[in-house]
């Protein structure tokens, strides 16, 4: 049997969130389809990342098993199947028991706020023509890393046995018309870059200090976030995984 990790990029749009789910519209259902359309074979693959109802990803990772050999033009057949909204970038061979889920190190995301109204930027950035302090978006994306424990920004109903996760980075890029934060960590809670995001804009917003911005990260209390920025501002930017792991196939002809 050989393990293959595919690397998707989509727009989250139109779909339901990432993961299968009964009776609901989502990538990895679209993928697994045309995978077993490609294979002419049932074929459930595994994501490595779940990202909500909305949610686009420049970088995602699935692996699937297999016996059956790739077709040679693999990339492009798979492209031909799949829509418009959703690319398979690349095919890795990987050992039997590398899970791409389990096996990434970290995960970065970003979050785009544009401050002028911008049809393009319409499924691709949360709209905010509201006058922010950049310098307390920072001051409160410096402090985030000073913790671990990030109950306050999970939302409910999630069966994770442990809160805490290892912010690597945290920081605001403002360019002209564009505010993003930037965020890596080895994983992250349900909802948790969105609560960070709606509860920092409370703080450029100065409508949370940053005494009460650190009372609600220690509160470990998810009604002290903010979860209400639109998910299509959120990008899956880079899964990363140790050095070899990736090995691209490659096609004979």
């Amino acid at each position: 049997m050989n393990r293959y990790f595919i690397e998707v990029g989509y727009k989250g749009a139109a779909y339901s969130g990432f993961q299968v789910q009964e009776n609901a519209h989502t990538v990895q259902a679209e993928i697994d389809r045309a995978l077993s359309i490609l294979f002419r074979d049932a074929i459930e693959s595994t994501g490595s990342s779940r990202t909500d109802a909305g949610v686009n990803a420049q970088q995602n990772y699935l692996h699937f098993d297999t016996v059956l050999p790739l077709h040679p033009q693999f990339l492009y057949k798979i492209n031909a199947i799949l829509p418009d909204d959703v690319v398979l970038r690349g095919i890795y061979q990987v050992p039997e028991d590398a899970n791409c889920r389990f096996a990434a190190l970290s995960r970065s995301y970003e979050y785009t706020l544009y401050t002028h109204k911008d049809p393009f930027m319409k499924d691709r950035g949360y709209f905010f023509p509201y006058r922010v302090d950049i310098g307390a978006l920072q001051e409160a994306a410096a402090i985030i890393q000073e913790y671990s424990d990030f109950t306050t920004f999970s939302k409910r109903n999630t069966q994770v046995k442990t809160y805490i996760c290892n912010i690597m980075e945290s920081y605001w890029t403002a360019d002209g018309e564009r505010i993003v934060y930037n965020v890596t960590a080895n994983r992250f809670l349900r909802g948790m870059v969105r609560g960070l995001v709606g509860t920092m804009l409370r703080v450029g917003r100065g409508k949370l200090s940053m005494v009460q911005f650190r009372k609600a990260i220690e509160s470990k209390d998810c009604t002290n976030a903010d979860f209400a920025v639109p998910p299509q501002g959120l990008f899956l930017m880079n899964v990363h995984y140790p050095d070899g792991l990736l090995l691209p196939v490659t096609f004979s002809h």
